[in-house]
């Protein structure tokens, strides 16, 4: 999604007091920013994420277990071994060929950190979260993603009470590939349901 957002920052917001605190110790020399953000893009890109990718290969290897997961989505990943604040109500929403999930949280960024680190910056962004409601398929597109007419789209709204993850499709032609191998096809991105498995994220 591209585009400027013209409103007032809440200095209430956290992220700016965070951002602020973080002025001053760099400017004190008492913190490296190019450290943090280090730090920061690999949690956000590769160890939350793989944490999700690992659930998503394991549903596509293992039948049963993809049972439990769309079940009782928080046990389920609990049987991997992740869990903690921001994971505690989990659903499970499934792709197929007639239906593509996409999940927002409309009224802040709730967000599910055990399995996806933290949330990218366009998922806390007004756009995001007023036109994922309004326009799914305009938004899908914008990241590359073209539903077909013929398959429905669904719009889960996250909350405090229940975070969603998506299912993605297996890719075809990976029937061949073991869970390890089908891990790397699995990106952040899709089990938010912007892209499809297997697509790079360029954001």
């Amino acid at each position: 999604m591209t585009g400027d957002h013209t409103h007032t920052p809440d200095p209430a917001d956290p992220a700016i007091r965070v951002e602020a605190i973080e002025s001053l110790l760099v400017e004190a020399g008492l913190l490296d920013s190019a450290r943090v953000d280090a730090l920061i893009e690999r949690y956000e890109h590769d160890l939350g994420p793989l944490n999700g990718a690992h659930v998503v290969a394991r549903a596509w290897t293992d039948d049963e277990y993809r049972a439990r997961l769309l079940e009782d989505g928080t046990a389920a990943i609990a049987e991997l071994g992740y869990s903690g604040a921001q994971g505690e109500h989990m659903v499970v929403v499934e792709n197929s060929s007639d239906v593509h999930n996409l999940v927002v949280c409309t009224l802040c960024s709730c967000y599910p950190w055990p399995v996806l680190g933290l949330p990218p910056s366009w998922y806390k962004s007004p756009e995001y979260r007023a036109r994922a409601v309004r326009e799914p398929r305009a938004v899908l597109q914008e990241f590359g993603t073209n539903i077909g007419d013929d398959v429905e789209v669904r719009v889960w709204d996250s909350s405090a009470e229940i975070r969603y993850l998506v299912l993605p499709e297996r890719p075809v032609g990976t029937e061949d590939l073991t869970e390890e191998q089908l891990v790397p096809l699995v990106s952040r991105d899709s089990m938010i349901g912007v892209r499809l498995a297997g697509a790079s994220e360029q954001r």
